[in-house]
């Protein structure tokens, strides 16, 4: 597995892997239509940085992004995987990464605002549930919200 940033002509791909990986968790099409446009990735979010890449067999399987907050504080704005790869360790290898890249950065906490099937994964993450957010997509929809201390050493 290779970790790299993100390439600008991939916007269309990271679009659709988002999408597959979204869609795994058994949502139907009215729900991943409401997903849409968030879950879509620019050629300008890619050119701000911050997008990284996990390449297997030299495919993309995966991607995160991270997104500044506040001082000390950045957000996990993307975390997927292609669908046949999850359970394979690269969302591991995703998460490891942004919570180093994050504290590279100088954040104190990587902030989380994730799907509920994922919940049990940024736990074991080192991620704490601090709350709830409404989704950006659905009205009404509150999703857990997790703090990860960067700075713990252990996550």
């Amino acid at each position: 597995m290779q970790l790299r940033a993100a390439r600008s002509d991939e916007a269309a791909a990271l679009t659709t892997l988002a999408l597959r990986s979204k869609a795994h968790w058994g949502y139907d099409a009215a729900f991943m239509d409401a997903c849409r446009d968030e879950l879509t990735i620019t050629e300008a979010e890619i050119a701000a940085g911050g997008l990284i890449c996990l390449d297997a067999d030299q495919q993309l399987v995966g991607f995160y992004g991270l997104t500044p907050v506040s001082e000390g504080r950045v957000e996990l704005a993307y975390l997927f995987v292609e669908p046949a790869h999850i359970g394979r360790g690269c969302g591991r290898a995703l998460m490891a990464h942004a919570i180093e890249a994050a504290r590279a950065a100088g954040a104190r906490v990587l902030e989380i605002q994730g799907d509920p099937h994922a919940a049990a994964f940024y736990q074991a993450a080192g991620a704490v549930l601090v709350g709830e957010r409404e989704s950006d997509s659905v009205p009404g929809r509150m999703l857990p919200l997790f703090e990860v201390d960067v700075n713990c050493g252990d996550a």
